[in-house]
């Protein structure tokens, strides 16, 4: 078989909802550690790296602003070179497709992934998407379809048509919604229908024409945006009005459903959207009474019964068909068959203000991370962890003093217009309205217990003067 040359591209948006509380808006399911160790997103970065065998081709991610710094690390952690196009608001995978081919030239054959995906056997995806370039080179848009292993009623599904010349590819039948149990037990018996991947391979002129027939004004819209872009190393920036008025649509409703030249490949490998915690739960063995244990938990008596608890000991008894989830701010507590309502729950949540709704406790930034360990009236206490030759913006807060201590490393504080180098056990104190930086100068991670006390503690009392990131003032 031919090898093609082939330029990923990664669609890291997602707003984490259907996993909370792991998952929340701030810190999305693509970028939390699910499997050995690994993001969903470097585990995609790896994995297209492998499709392409030509050196110099460049991985693309399209991401919102507000995670570039998570997809950032998670491209150095995959050892993939990457351009980020960062959406300055979501506008579904339609105008996020349309960035990347205009990003693109116009003959690049382009394969669209989502970010948190699992599909573990990476050689057999390989040969997957080499089995779509035929069709794709001839003009069509090639989408992929996963061989269904059950009656699923969470996937769309795609039926096959016609066989086409090249012995791999089928004309896509029809699109089929989301079907209820009914209806999937039928489709299934068919054999003809593929579970919708939401994966595509299309040279960038043949996605663009469609999108000249079938959504122009989505098509004028990011044009605008990309002509007056803005790029910063591996940022492309698109200008910020003209893609907030571009309307959001899915590419299925957009495109697909409308375009007559769409190509299947059928996917008989293991995959998984990993859309609801019963799909997270299935990626642990279970034991011999069907329980799942990820992390600290112990059951007894109890069945089909999963617990995510990596932090502390999380013990069910006598519990059956339940998930339990576990994390340092939030616990949810579900029944299997009301997973897909979690959705409801955070909307809840976030109508509430309930911070918990959208952030974790663990904040990530671009310089480390800190973790909100305690708070009260007029105080809070974090901890917090600076990458090595990173530093924070030279700041000053108007409502709060700090008082730093150093746990581990060496940390190199700016004070008004001092410059203080602490170590292991050694500390310093912030003044209200001091202007102040800390900066790890060494080559591991620093390590430390910031202490806050004042009338305001929230994070928009920052004003920033001086910052390596791009953030603005009082901007976090």
């Amino acid at each position: 078989m031919k090898i093609h040359e082939i330029t990923p591209v990664i669609l890291c948006g997602g707003s984490g909802t259907r996993l909370w509380p792991l998952s929340r808006k701030s810190f999305p399911k693509q970028f939390v550690p699910l499997i050995s160790g690994k993001s969903l997103l470097q585990l995609t970065l790896e994995r297209v790296g492998q499709i392409s065998p030509h050196a110099g081709v460049r991985t693309v991610c399209v991401a919102a602003e507000e995670h570039r710094f998570l997809v950032a690390e998670a491209m150095l952690t995959a050892a993939v070179g990457t351009i980020i196009i960062l959406e300055p608001c979501a506008r579904n995978t339609t105008a996020a497709m349309t960035l990347a081919a205009l990003q693109a030239q116009a003959e690049d054959l382009l394969l669209f992934c989502p970010a948190d995906h699992h599909i573990p056997d990476t050689a057999a995806f390989a040969v997957m998407v080499q089995q779509g370039c035929a069709a794709a080179n001839a003009g069509a848009i090639v989408t992929f379809g996963v061989v269904p292993s059950f009656p699923s009623t969470a996937y769309g599904y795609i039926q096959r048509g016609v066989l086409n010349a090249d012995g791999q590819s089928s004309q896509v039948g029809r699109f089929i919604e989301k079907p209820d149990a009914a209806k999937a037990q039928q489709l299934l018996l068919q054999g003809d229908v593929l579970w919708n991947a939401g994966i595509f391979l299309v040279q960038a002129q043949v996605l663009i024409e469609a999108l000249r027939t079938h959504a122009p004004d989505i098509l004028a819209s990011c044009q605008q945006a990309m002509t007056r872009a803005i790029r910063d190393e591996a940022f492309v920036r698109p200008e910020v009005a003209a893609f907030t008025g571009c309307r959001a649509e899915s590419i299925d409703y957009a495109v697909l459903e409308r375009h007559a030249n769409v190509a299947v490949v059928p996917f008989a490998g293991a995959w998984s959207d990993v859309g609801s915690w019963n799909a997270v739960a299935d990626l642990t063995p279970p034991d011999t009474e069907g329980n799942r244990i990820h992390g600290q938990g112990t059951v007894l008596q109890a069945s089909n019964t999963y617990i995510h608890a990596p932090h502390r000991p999380v013990v069910a008894l006598g519990t059956s068909d339940l998930l339990i989830i576990d994390t340092p701010d939030a616990l949810l507590v579900a029944t299997t068959h009301h997973v897909e309502q979690v959705k409801q729950v955070v909307a809840q949540l976030e109508a509430r203000k309930t911070p918990q709704a959208v952030q974790h406790r663990k904040v990530a930034r671009p310089w480390g991370w800190y973790d909100s360990v305690d708070s009260g009236d007029r105080y809070q206490v974090k901890r917090i962890t600076v990458h090595p030759g990173s530093k924070l913006s030279l700041q000053m807060h108007h409502h709060r003093a700090e008082h730093w201590i150093v746990v581990k490393g060496t940390a190199l504080v700016t004070l008004g217009d001092k410059e203080i180098l602490l170590t292991e056990n050694q500390s310093t104190y912030i003044p209200l309205g001091v202007k102040h930086r800390l900066e790890n100068p060494g080559k591991t991670e620093l390590e430390l217990i910031e202490v806050q006390s004042g009338s305001y503690l929230g994070e928009d009392d920052i004003v920033r003067f001086e910052d390596s990131y791009g953030r603005v003032a009082v901007v976090v």
